[in-house]
């Protein structure tokens, strides 16, 4: 005894397993998940393509008032200076950053420092080191 649908017929059977076959079978065995319809077009001939940083810079979150190459560089000023280092003065961020393997470059700009001022935080060393910090928002 064949077994088949109690409520179609044949032809309607067929009909609806087409309909979902895309999201049973998935993208690997032929068939996609979305209709064609459903797919975006491409750009045309004498268009752009289109991109996720339309200003050339993607958007990171950095803060107004520093680039994402600003926040990358104090943050890897910060994963050479420990709390432990602060509130200190050069010669104590020179040392914390050695005993942490920092780069040449980084001691070497530590080494700029003037001598005799206490830092509390990574941002008021990357400000006396010349660079940008974010900028207030009130």
């Amino acid at each position: 005894m064949e077994r088949g649908s109690s409520k179609h017929g044949p032809r309607i059977d067929e009909q609806m397993s087409q309909e979902v076959a895309g999201l049973l079978q998935g993208p690997g065995t032929g068939g996609s998940r979305a209709e064609e319809y459903r797919q975006p077009e491409p750009a045309g001939e004498d268009q752009p393509e289109a991109t996720t940083a339309p200003a050339g810079e993607l958007r990171t979150g950095a803060p107004k008032g520093m680039s994402s190459r600003d926040v990358e560089e104090r943050s890897r000023l910060g994963r050479f200076i420990t709390m432990t280092a602060l509130p200190g003065n050069r010669e104590a961020l020179i040392a914390n950053a050695r005993d942490n393997e920092a780069p040449a470059d980084l001691i070497a700009a530590l080494e700029r420092l003037p001598d005799g001022t206490r830092y509390r935080t990574i941002s008021e060393v990357w400000a006396a080191l010349g660079n940008k910090n974010e900028t207030t928002r009130w």
